[in-house]
């Protein structure tokens, strides 16, 4: 648990061996969320990269489902799914080389943290082999 920007959250997070600035790329791009995101199958209604205000839909469990980026900015993103709060996304450096990714979870929930890991894992993936191009 841990006080973040929208509140209290349930923070699950990796350190991953690629800069700040790729893994960030990964996360706001939506052509990777389908990629990453482990109950995300299409994103529509945004091309290219997020940002605040951004507004789309995105289909989860084979149902589309409304979108609204509240904040994007600092390496940190976070929206509102069918008008909900949900995950908050952040990025922070740990060297030239190495970050942190996390997901912030309303604590209501909880139970999406272990989906949230195996996106932490693709996440990673998805940052090293663009590291490698």
């Amino acid at each position: 648990m841990e006080q973040t920007p929208s509140g209290r959250r349930l923070v699950v997070s990796r350190v991953v061996s690629a800069p700040a600035a790729v893994v960030w790329d990964v996360l706001v791009s939506v052509d990777d969320w389908t990629e990453w995101g482990p109950s995300v199958s299409a994103v529509r209604g945004v091309e290219g990269r997020i940002e605040a205000g951004s507004r789309g839909d995105v289909r989860v469990a084979g149902v589309w489902v409304p979108f609204t980026i509240e904040a994007c900015d600092e390496y940190r993103w976070t929206w509102r799914v069918a008008g909900v709060p949900a995950t908050g996304h952040r990025v922070t450096a740990v060297g030239v080389d190495r970050c942190e990714v996390a997901f912030e979870i309303p604590v209501a929930a909880s139970p999406y943290a272990a989906v949230c890991a195996i996106a932490l894992g693709r996440i990673e993936r998805l940052a090293t082999s663009n590291v490698r191009k």
